[in-house]
């Protein structure tokens, strides 16, 4: 996946911003520091936020930058397209007659990519600004760090984790 600190860090910026709930302009500066980012980097992913429509700038003594919209409307996968980062696992470019590999076919798990690529795109669409602020994600990772129920000793089956769900051996 292509998704690098470009587009990590515009939704990091994107979701502080969306934090401030008094419809301030809030100073780029204060954005950086408590995001840990780069003021000038900020800078630059702001200005192709903006161009995008995502946000707006006020200039002069209190000025900043504000959520064009509220955040319920601005989904994830907008930020990101938005910072120029491609959502896509292939190595050769959609619809481009070069291909994956250099007989200009298509390499052996071309398909896999390329279906990873769309589902990370549609859950990303799927997920507001509001989403994240709210805490509204529904996450796995957590799961993983428990331990797992030891199989009971009423079956004589047991139990093993599969990918975050319990599966049984016969």
């Amino acid at each position: 996946m292509k998704l690098t600190t470009k587009g990590r860090y515009a939704v990091m910026a994107m979701v502080d911003l969306a934090t401030c709930v008094d419809d301030k302009p809030v100073a780029l500066s204060d954005i950086a520091d408590r995001q840990e980012i780069s003021q000038s980097y900020l800078e630059q992913l702001f200005a192709k936020l903006r161009r995008c429509g995502l946000l707006d700038s006020v200039r002069g003594p209190g000025g900043g930058y504000m959520l064009s919209r509220p955040a319920a409307e601005i989904r994830i996968s907008d930020i990101i397209l938005a910072a120029d980062e491609p959502l896509k696992a292939t190595r050769c470019h959609t619809g481009s007659p070069q291909g994956c590999i250099g007989n200009r076919g298509r390499c052996l798990t071309h398909d896999l990519w390329e279906e990873l690529s769309q589902q990370v795109h549609l859950y990303l669409s799927s997920v507001t600004l509001d989403d994240v602020v709210n805490k509204r994600i529904i996450g796995t990772a957590g799961r993983f760090n428990a331990q797992p129920a030891a199989p009971s000793i009423e079956t004589p089956q047991a139990a093993t984790l599969v990918g975050g769900s319990v599966a049984e051996r016969v």
